[in-house]
C-alpha cells in the first residue's frame, strides 16, 4: 500500500507539475512551422495589462486582434489604449466582441458599433462564440442561434463585410450548427494542430493560450493565418 501510495503521490506531483509548465507557457503542444504558417498574430485584452507596442511590432506580429466589447454594454478598459498602440507601429488591428448568450443580438451589435465604428483598412470585426465563461441561463440554443444571427446582420450592414467567427470546436457543433456557412472561421485549438479543411475549413487558428511576446507580460493568445493566406485579405476595403 505504501507503495501505491507513494506512486499515487508522484503522479500527482507530474500532474501539478505539467499544468504549471503549460500555463507558464513552458510547454507549448501546438509549434506550428513558421515556412507553412508564416503570418503569426495575437489576441488580446485587459487581461494583458500595458503593452508594449513597439517590443510586440519588432518581435513579428503581423496582426492584433483586440477586444472591445462583450455582451450589451461591457467596454473593455484597454480597448483604446491597444487600438491606437498598435495602429502607431502599423500592426493591423481588428476589434473582437465577447457574445453572451443571455443578451439580445440587436442590443450587443449596438454596443459594439457604438465602441468600434466602421473603419476601412482594419480587419474584419470578429465576434467570439464559445461556451466558456459564458452566462448560463439562457434559454435554448435555438434562440441563442437566432440573436446571434442578428448580431451579424447588423454588424455586417454597419461595416460592409461579414464579421469573422471564433470558435470553439465545441460551439462549432452546438452553436453554429451547420447554420451559419458563409461566414469565415477563426478556430481554437490548443491540443491539436487542425487540418486545413477541418470544420469546413478554417481562415485563422489559435494555437496557443500560453505564448510570451516581447512587449506582453504574462500569457497571451497565439494565432496563424491558414497557408497561405494574408494579412490583406483581412482588411476592410475602402468605400
Amino acid at each position: 500500500m505504501k507503495a501505491v501510495a507513494l506512486g499515487l503521490a508522484v503522479l500527482a506531483s507530474a500532474v501539478l507539475g505539467g499544468g504549471y509548465l503549460y500555463r507558464s507557457g513552458t510547454i507549448q503542444l501546438n509549434r506550428p512551422s513558421p515556412d507553412r504558417f508564416p503570418v503569426r498574430g495575437i489576441d488580446v485584452s485587459h487581461h494583458q495589462g500595458p503593452i508594449d507596442w513597439v517590443r510586440v511590432a519588432t518581435a513579428g506580429v503581423e496582426f492584433a486582434y483586440i477586444k472591445a466589447t462583450e455582451g450589451r454594454d461591457f467596454s473593455d478598459t484597454r480597448f483604446q489604449a491597444n487600438w491606437a498602440g498598435a495602429r502607431a507601429v502599423g500592426i493591423a488591428r481588428g476589434a473582437y466582441h465577447f457574445f453572451t448568450f443571455c443578451s439580445p443580438g440587436a442590443a450587443q451589435a449596438d454596443h459594439f458599433l457604438r465602441v468600434v465604428p466602421p473603419e476601412p483598412g482594419a480587419l474584419m470585426p470578429v465576434v467570439d462564440v464559445e461556451f466558456v465563461g459564458n452566462c448560463k441561463g439562457y434559454g435554448s440554443l435555438a434562440t441563442v442561434r437566432a440573436e446571434l444571427a442578428t448580431f451579424l446582420e447588423r454588424v455586417e450592414r454597419a461595416w460592409g463585410v461579414p464579421p469573422i467567427l471564433y470558435v470553439t470546436p465545441d460551439s462549432h457543433r452546438r452553436v453554429l450548427g451547420g447554420k451559419f456557412d458563409r461566414y469565415s472561421l477563426w478556430l481554437r485549438s490548443v491540443l491539436t494542430q487542425p487540418g486545413p479543411d477541418a470544420f469546413g475549413g478554417w481562415l485563422i487558428w489559435q494555437f496557443s493560450e500560453t505564448g510570451s511576446v516581447p512587449g506582453i507580460k504574462g500569457p497571451v493568445d497565439l494565432n496563424a493565418l491558414r497557408p497561405g493566406a494574408s494579412v490583406g485579405e483581412l482588411k476592410v476595403p475602402a468605400a
